[in-house]
This record gives structure tokens, sequence and C-alpha cells, in this order.
């Protein structure tokens, strides 16, 4: 009897010796069969009440998971490469990322960020990079709009996505190309109908008032990001506050002749000394945009990512994690933002350097922080209305797509105060 106590007891130790106790799911190149669902399976990880470990420069930012059945199931399911590793390889990955030699940082993943899309209600996942890559890794979110923004809806969710939104009531300046259009004029109906629901008598006053709430939303500590025209016209809308700005078509009367000089820029988040377009014909809001004024052929169309101290500069370090650090371009009503007029507190972290303009710009208001990306689809170069929907499933190594999941992990990290 006691030889068998003896013996279980043996067998107990070694099984627990040779268990292994993490799960790195790496995210360089070579090793990542899906970059883009391992995001959502760290994103279920976090769900389920497990901590995450973020790598940053460790393997292209690799996570760091607890080692459990249903996790390895899990990744199985999903097609996301990982490797089971014992605690001596765990912990001599974690001693090699605190050495001070080395420009890595180990953070800590404590919970998952309930997650926002403000979208109008029937569009489709494909009508939205960010709507389109989080359903393919399979992160939950929440579609809102204007009721539940104004209604304070957003103190529910920790991070806010702004589709590509025309914040300033000129209905995405499509009315040179489109004003004709069954879907542009139903559009247009539809969003005169909620304004006077809610209670404004014009759709660009409507607008103001959700860009306001969304800016609260900021200011109190959330994190927002936003592509495309939902960057420029946000700020404008700011800036424009008790200006009409808005010509006949858009608004039923005239705009006001001297509005450019009344624009506020430090009612803005990012952009400063812009020049609005008042022809209503140009598919275009300001000379923020440098869509118009490109000279960038695609093949040598790609923008670089900035590198940052990983252990001084986290913040900055997540949102450019990365298996590349040249990542291709793509156009967008709002491709990129001219350098020069981007505010000089905010962090350029993606340029093309061929011609200075910003692809991908961070900033803080208040307690929170927000994220301008430029351009419509990562996978699409030149997305234009009625285009088939870009499948993932080709893409499943996007680093354009990377640079959005960033943001949706980032609220998850524990805070560390900023030593920059």
């Amino acid at each position: 009897m006691n030889f068998k106590k003896i013996s279980f007891v043996l067998v107990l130790l070694f099984s627990f010796g040779a268990r292994a106790s993490m799960i790195l799911v790496p995210m360089d190149e070579t090793s990542q069969k899906n970059h883009l669902k391992a995001y959502g399976i760290t994103y279920w990880v976090l769900s389920k009440n497990y901590k995450a470990n973020w790598l940053l420069n460790y393997r292209g930012g690799s996570f760091l998971l607890p080692d459990a059945q249903e996790i390895r199931r899990e990744c199985q399911i999903r097609g996301v490469s990982f490797e089971v590793l014992s605690d001596g390889a765990a912990n001599s990955i974690l001693d090699e990322i605190s050495s001070p030699s080395q420009n890595m940082e180990n953070v800590l993943l404590e919970k998952a960020p309930k997650v926002a899309v403000y979208t109008p209600p029937g569009k489709k996942p494909w009508d939205d990079a960010v709507t389109l890559v989080l359903t393919y890794a399979e992160i939950p979110f929440t579609p809102i709009y204007d009721e539940e923004v104004l209604s304070d809806g957003l103190l529910l969710y920790d991070w806010l996505h702004l589709h590509h939104e025309d914040f300033s009531g000129q209905y995405g300046k499509f009315f040179g190309a489109y004003r004709n259009a069954p879907w542009y004029i139903e559009q247009k109906q539809d969003a005169e109908k909620l304004a006077a629901k809610l209670g404004f008598s014009k759709v660009s006053q409507e607008k103001l008032a959700v860009a306001k709430k969304i800016r609260d939303f900021v200011i109190g500590g959330g994190f927002m990001f936003a592509m495309c025209s939902a960057t420029d016209s946000f700020d404008i809308a700011l800036s424009a506050e008790g200006v009409d700005i808005c010509e006949p078509m858009f608004d039923g009367d005239p705009s006001e002749a001297n509005y450019q000089s009344r624009i506020d820029y430090g009612a803005t988040l990012a952009f400063k000394d812009f020049t609005l377009e008042r022809n209503p014909l140009v598919y275009e809001f300001s000379d923020i945009d440098t869509t118009n004024k490109r000279n960038i052929l695609p093949d040598v169309d790609y923008f670089t990512l900035m590198e940052y101290s990983a252990k001084w500069d986290p913040i900055p370090s997540m949102l450019c994690q990365n298996h590349t650090q040249l990542v291709k371009g793509f156009m967008g009503q709002t491709t990129a933002f001219a350098g020069n007029l981007v505010k000089s507190n905010i962090l350029v972290m993606g340029e093309c350097k061929l011609n200075g303009e910003a692809r991908y710009i961070h900033g803080t208001k208040g307690k929170g922080m927000f994220t301008f990306f430029g351009g419509h689809d990562p996978e699409d170069y030149q997305h234009r209305v009625g285009d088939a929907p870009t499948v993932l499933d080709l893409h499943p190594n996007s680093p354009g797509y990377r640079l959005i999941l960033n943001n949706v992990l980032f609220p998850a990290a524990k805070k560390k105060k900023l030593k920059t």
C-alpha cells in the first residue's frame, strides 16, 4: 500500500513538473498563420477572466497566455498558431524582455474592453474596415448611433470606433457625383428625419451635438478610433460650432459669407490651420486630406511605422506592434493628413516619407485618448462606392488591419504612469 501511494505521488509530481504553464501566440511574420484572429483569441481569453501578456517588440508583438485546454482548443478551431512553453522557457522569455538592453516590454492585459461602433443602422460589416475585421477576428461589438450617443449610451463602453461618418452635415460631399442616386437621396432623407426626431432643425446641428458627446467621452477617459472621413470631418464639426458652413443643397440655406475666418482651431482634437473646401461639387472637406495632392504610384505607396522605446513609451509601442515596419498604403475619401496641419502635441505614428503625409496619428484629450487612421480599407487600395467587400480570409496577416486591432486591445492594458 505504501509503495502504491509513493508511486502515485511520484507520478503526480512528474506530471506537474512536465506540464506546460504558458501558451505563446507568436506574431512574427513567419510563425503566425493568422495574425488577425490571434487578436480575437487574446480578446476571448480576457473575456473568460484570464489575464494575458502583450510582449511588445518580441517576435512582432506576441501574446503570452495561460496554458488551459480550452485556450489550446480555441486556437486550433480558429487556425491561430501557438507554441506551448514550459515554466522555464516562459521565464527565460520574460527575463530577456525585462533586460534594460532590450527594446521590449511585458504589458499585462487585464480585462476585455467593451467595444462600440458608431455606425448607421443597416450598414453591412464590409462597409467599414473596423466592423469587418472585428467580425472576422470574432471580437464582439455593439452598433450604436445618434440616439444612443445623445442619451449618454457611451458611458457603457471603453472603446468607440467612428464609422466613415460625415460630422459636418454635408452628407459625405457626395452631392457632385451621386445627388441623383437613390441611396444618396434615401440617406439624406433618413438623416433629416432623425435630426428632426431628436429636436434639431438641421443635420449639421445634430451631428455637432453627437461630435461633442463623443469628444466628452474621450475627455472622460474613453478610447476613440476613427478612419477615413470620420477623422477630419469630426474636427471640422467641432471647429465650426455656431458657424454655418453648409451650402443650400445640404441644409436649405446659404453658408456664412466669411465662415473660414470664424473657424476655431482650438476646439479640434488633432488638426490646425486648415482651409475648408467651399465648393459643394468637390469631393473633399478641406486641405487636411492629401488625396488630391498625392503624386505617388500604387507600387511605391507605403508608410513607415515609427519605432518607440517599449519601456519608456509603451502606449505608442502597443499601437504600432506589427510584423513589418513598412505598411502598404491605401486610399479613401480621407487618405492621409497633411503633416503641416497636424498639431504639435499629436504623435505621428505612421508617415509616408515620400511626401510628408501622416497616415496614423494618436493623441490625448483629458483622461482619454484617440487614434486617427487615414484611408478606407487596408486591403482595398482604391475602394469605390459599390465595390465588392474585402475577403479577410485572403489577408489573414494584413499589417494594416493589425494596426486597427492594436487599438481594440489597447484599453485592456494595465495602465502604467507614463515616463515621458
